[in-house]
């Protein structure tokens, strides 16, 4: 604390008197490591210092007051930077603020507490969002059931539910993976848990996780969710009360009236879908695009488009879509992409492919809170498989992909005003 009063005592000094009393951090083609300099806006929000999200202005832009310390991290993390005037930065806003061009500028208060829902055992997988948290310097911690269900999730803004299987299916791996040993002690360990807290099968302990999150949206949380995550969530609210797994998976079979019982109306993004049943079929329901004979693309033609928006209007849809490539390479996971038919018509979404009448990119309200979901496993690998070594991010420090991600990290820090003291 004393470190941080001594940064804002200087700080203050130093944006009276100083003549360069700006930072301009460029989020266009010009920026070298787009990825890092979202970590250094987080640093900046940790210093008590406000940003300014500059949107739809290059890219995306940042702008803070000018500090030394501020622009040695820059020059540390190689994040392309300048140093602004008072009247440069001046004629930026007064250029932003026209009301004939589609840009804004968003004030960014208090960086978000970040946790992550994940596994404490090794997964024969990565992970897209702590990867790029811990490229981007950006703290969190993780979490799990017993976290969540001892009322944890409360001391956190963000949340970020890593590829998790939440209908207690096993991500349907047995046909391919049963004989595996990371299946296996997979399958051992969250036994084991759904008994210490207290329940008969992985399903019931993971349906009360799943209904703990979205007490944590409608309370104001910010949900965000990748890949399996996102479709298995809403199956699991809409099979609230029903058995879904078949004997494999639980030791009983699954209720032969499931599909007719399914109550869609619990679910935050998806509606009228159909259960998949088979043992061997990798999916969990027709939400899913990903099977060959639905989806037939090849990888060189498989892209999704964003949606451009009002910045003065539309400010938060806009700032989850901030890149500087509006046309994105796309990517598969168990859950590649939404078949559009099956999204409630109040969902927003932000990125699809409108010829294959996919989406990948969607949004929505609940309660208080928000909450986003992106398909696919990881924005640089195009078939991410079980066994793959993590993707190296310092390969791809400019990738729009996991702009996207980092983009929902900051968006609550739009809105999270500091407290009056």
């Amino acid at each position: 604390m004393i470190k941080k009063y001594i940064f804002l005592i200087i700080l203050f000094f130093n944006v009276l008197f100083a003549q360069a009393a700006f930072i301009f951090i460029p989020m266009d083609d010009t920026q070298k490591e787009h990825l890092k300099a979202y970590g250094i806006s987080y640093w900046v929000l940790e210093q008590d210092v406000e940003v300014s999200w500059l949107l739809n202005y290059k890219g995306g832009s940042f702008m803070c007051a000018y500090h030394q310390l501020i622009e040695n991290e820059c020059v540390i993390r190689g994040v392309t930077y300048q140093v602004l005037a008072d009247v440069q930065a001046a004629t930026i806003l007064q250029e932003i603020s026209n009301p004939d061009v589609n840009m804004d500028e968003i004030k960014l208060h208090i960086p978000p507490k970040i946790a992550v829902y994940s596994p404490k055992n090794k997964q024969p997988w990565d992970d897209a969002v702590t990867l790029v948290l811990s490229y981007a310097e950006i703290p969190y911690d993780v979490i799990y059931d017993h976290e969540v269900l001892d009322g944890m999730l409360p001391m956190y803004d963000w949340l970020h539910l890593h590829h998790e299987d939440f209908t207690g299916q096993y991500g349907k791996f047995w046909a391919r993976y049963k004989d595996f040993q990371w299946y296996r002690e997979n399958q051992r360990a969250a036994e084991a848990t759904a008994r210490e807290l207290g329940f008969d099968k992985v399903s019931q302990c993971k349906l009360a996780v799943v209904k703990k999150i979205r007490e944590f949206v409608a309370g104001g949380g910010y949900l965000f969710a990748m890949c399996s995550a996102t479709d298995s969530y809403d199956v699991a609210l809409a099979a609230d009360g029903i058995d879904i797994c078949d004997v494999m998976y639980d030791g009983d079979p699954m209720d032969d009236d499931a599909q007719q019982k399914l109550d869609y109306s619990q679910c935050f993004a998806f509606t009228d879908f159909t259960l998949k049943t088979n043992p061997h079929e990798y999916e969990i329901s027709s939400i899913d695009a990903t099977q060959k004979h639905v989806r037939s693309i090849r990888k060189q033609n498989d892209f999704f488009t964003l949606f451009e928006y009002s910045a003065k209007w539309d400010p938060v849809p806009t700032m989850l879509c901030q890149s500087h490539e509006q046309v994105i390479r796309a990517f598969m996971g168990q859950t590649t992409a939404y078949i559009k038919d099956y999204i409630k018509p109040e969902v927003l979404i932000m990125g699809e492919n409108k010829a294959l009448n996919e989406a990948r990119y969607i949004h929505g309200e609940f309660g208080n809170g928000t909450w986003t979901f992106f398909s696919g496993h990881d924005p640089e690998d195009y078939k991410h498989l079980v066994g793959d070594p993590p993707t190296e991010l310092i390969l791809h420090p400019n990738s729009p992909g996991y702009r996207l991600i980092l983009n929902n990290i900051l968006f609550p820090a739009a809105k999270k005003k500091k407290q009056k003291t």
